[in-house]
């Protein structure tokens, strides 16, 4: 809840963070992120990175439609789709050679450039909430691994279907537990792995649109934070690492995938 007991959403730290939150309650939600260190640190991560994509990348978004993405599209309302995912792209791919983003596919280069915006989201958002949870020493989860039938319950019943906490043991990674993060349209499940040497992994879960299939891994990078990303029917996953390279990371995403689709 907000100070005037309206309650703060996730939309509405999304428009804070874009400076398109209408005047009227930007005060309401400084003040709500002010009561809230953690979430306060998010969002302003989310700020820090749409500046830095304006500066560098901008521009991007003038450029021409590339001649290839012009021949998914014909006219009317799926050109303007195409457009749209083609401005993506453009930033996306552009980041990845400047600011820090990788972007590739394991099928053939057609399929990357129908990359949709909500896969390249659900990729920076689980980078931000690893870089967020992934360095506490004191509170990295919400609810610990010693109660891990209860933890997964309780996710599963908020996100609307059955969630998964998958057995990472045999890469040396042991579960530390997990917590329920703010997302859009929904709340997210994130669940954190740990080895001997503490090096951590993450485990970000959401729910997406009805029967939805983007099961080959894409891999996206955010500064140190590597990420391999699918989406399969009804949950978009994200597995996320600092403290990872691309291959082992690439290995325990594979372990991952194998638990949830037996």
């Amino acid at each position: 809840m907000s100070e005037t007991g309206q309650p703060v959403g996730e939309s509405e730290l999304q428009a804070w963070a874009d400076g398109r939150l209408p005047a009227g309650r930007r005060a309401d939600v400084e003040a709500w992120l002010t009561a809230r260190p953690e979430e306060a640190e998010r969002v302003s991560a989310y700020r820090g990175l749409n500046e830095q994509l304006r500066a560098r990348f901008g521009a991007v978004l003038d450029e021409p439609v590339p001649e290839q993405l012009r021949r998914f599209a014909t006219r009317g309302a799926r050109w303007r789709r195409a457009a749209a995912v083609a401005g993506w792209l453009a930033i996306g791919v552009a980041v990845g050679g400047a600011a820090g983003w990788e972007l590739h596919a394991r099928r053939a280069p057609a399929a990357i450039a129908m990359v949709k915006p909500e896969a390249l989201v659900l990729a920076r958002r689980a980078a931000l909430a690893h870089a967020t949870y992934a360095p506490e020493v004191r509170h990295p989860v919400e609810v610990g691994a010693d109660q891990e039938q209860h933890l997964v319950a309780w996710l599963s019943k908020r996100l609307g279907g059955e969630v998964r906490a998958p057995k990472l043991e045999t890469e040396g990674m042991s579960l530390v537990g997990g917590r329920l993060l703010p997302g859009d349209p929904g709340p997210v499940a994130q669940f954190m792995y740990q080895n001997a040497q503490g090096r951590r992994a993450t485990l970000y879960v959401r729910t997406e649109g009805p029967d939805q299939r983007e099961t080959a891994f894409r891999y996206a990078r955010e500064g140190n934070v590597r990420v391999f990303y699918w989406i399969d029917r009804k949950f978009g996953y994200a597995l996320s690492s600092a403290d990872m390279e691309r291959e082992e990371l690439l290995r325990l995403a594979n372990l991952v995938y194998r638990q949830l689709n037996p």
